[in-house]
């Protein structure tokens, strides 16, 4: 394979994207980046690969997850890498999603100062994820940040420990 003068090296991509090879090597498994081989089977990626991570590493910076990132970008024609008009489309895929994140942190943020001392956020106390303690018997910890809690809006909730009651 003759390599083109436009390809550069794994170690080069790293260093001028700010990002470790292993992850340049996971996004090729995950078919988010393509790169060529040599004959010595060493990667070379196209420069213009440098947009299509810089695509990947502000999509990852607004939390966007990789899953939702590969879906987006297998939607560009021909795998190609993104445009200015391509970003732009793919950013408002995201928009609904980042306000809903910024509401909840905002609200995180102003109710604070009522959970820092909580550590497991299932105390009564809680008003922001658990209000009225409606976890407090599925266990101790985090059960609502680990996601293992019952649905925080459902009808039964305690009112006392260890009594339950139905709304």
């Amino acid at each position: 394979m003759t390599i083109l003068s436009d390809h550069i090296t794994i170690t080069e991509v790293a260093a001028r994207s700010g990002v470790a090879p292993s992850a340049l090597r996971y996004y090729e498994s995950l078919g988010l980046i393509a790169a060529a081989r040599t004959t010595g089977n060493q990667r070379r990626y196209r420069r213009s690969v440098l947009r299509r991570v810089a695509v990947i590493k502000a999509a990852r910076a607004m939390g966007v997850p990789l899953s939702d990132i590969t879906s987006a970008l297998a939607g560009l024609p021909d795998r190609r890498d993104p445009t200015p008009d391509d970003w732009e489309r793919l950013s408002q895929r995201w928009h609904a999603e980042l306000d809903q994140r910024i509401a909840v942190l905002e609200k995180l943020r102003d109710q604070l100062s009522s959970c820092i001392g909580c550590g497991c956020l299932s105390l009564e106390r809680c008003k922001i994820f658990n209000p009225d303690d409606r976890v407090s018997d599925e266990g101790a910890g985090p059960r609502l940040l680990m996601g293992e809690a019952a649905d925080a809006s459902s009808p039964r909730r305690a009112t006392k420990r260890g009594s339950r009651e139905t709304a």
